[in-house]
């Protein structure tokens, strides 16, 4: 997966773990315009298969996952 050169809104939750990056995420998405790129950056090894299950639940696209170093990076397409 590529990453998207432009998202609309990022949202620092390093330091953060479950289930608090999924909420700051879910909360910052209620404020964005349908098909609008959200990223997520977090720290918690898990936030990897909690946004998988995140995006299946909600039916917000996760357009690409990366990780780099220490960080999870998480693009979310606003359903």
């Amino acid at each position: 997966m590529n990453a998207p050169t432009t998202v609309d809104m990022e949202i620092d939750t390093s330091g953060l773990n479950c289930p608090l990056p999924i909420l700051k995420a879910k909360k910052a998405l209620n404020e964005m315009q349908s098909g609008q790129l959200l990223r997520v950056i977090a720290t918690d090894p898990g936030s990897l298969r909690d946004f998988q299950a995140f995006a299946r639940q909600t039916g917000n696209e996760l357009v690409d996952q990366q990780t780099a170093g220490a960080q999870f990076i998480h693009v979310l397409r606003r359903r």
